[in-house]
């Protein structure tokens, strides 16, 4: 799908017709999203199965779900690898196939090839301006996670330091645990 330079409107945005590639709306633009790879689809499979448990009663997981959002004072629709979407934010009786209409509780990316930490830690600044209260920025290469959070500086975790999180509460996951169901080398 070849998409014009021109600006769009959210709704232009959400009413492009489907295509192989999936975008985010980002300054007025259809941005192609990068694809994943082979780590990229393991991690965000063992993320997706570890998370989807724990989420059970509490709230929804979403694979590349788009969210509607606002960057900069613009309309920005992000589709990050995962998201968590509390039922305290998103009640459960909402049951529409349109993007998450608010800020999840935890946005999750997934370091891809041919992207940089420096790219995903302004990303996940973007997140958490824009309302999400947790990111969690993955990098494969490095086996980490680093936390970014609203009000204090971000942390990186590697092997068996814990993900645990009063906002997450009762989910106990470590970088390792991640990497090590992913087959990650």
């Amino acid at each position: 799908m070849t998409l014009a330079k021109t600006q769009l409107t959210l709704e232009e945005f959400l009413t492009l017709p489907p295509g192989d590639i999936t975008h985010e709306l980002v300054d007025g633009q259809a941005k192609p999203k990068m694809a994943p790879k082979r780590f990229h689809s393991r991690l965000t499979t063992v993320i997706i199965l570890l998370l989807t448990p724990w989420a059970k009663n509490r709230g929804e997981v979403g694979v590349e779900w788009a969210v509607t959002l606002k960057r900069k004072g613009r309309d920005w629709v992000p589709v990050p690898d995962l998201l968590f979407v509390s039922y305290s934010r998103l009640n459960s009786d909402v049951i529409t196939d349109e993007p998450c209409p608010i800020p999840p509780d935890l946005a999750i990316e997934i370091i891809s090839p041919d992207q940089s930490f420096g790219e995903m830690s302004a990303k996940a600044t973007d997140y958490l301006d824009a309302g999400v209260l947790r990111v969690w920025v993955i990098d494969a290469k490095a086996k980490t996670v680093t936390v970014f959070y609203p009000d204090t500086r971000p942390q990186t975790k590697i092997g068996e330091d814990s993900l645990a999180d009063s906002l997450l509460e009762g989910l106990q996951i470590t970088p390792a645990q991640i990497f090590q169901q992913a087959g990650i080398p």
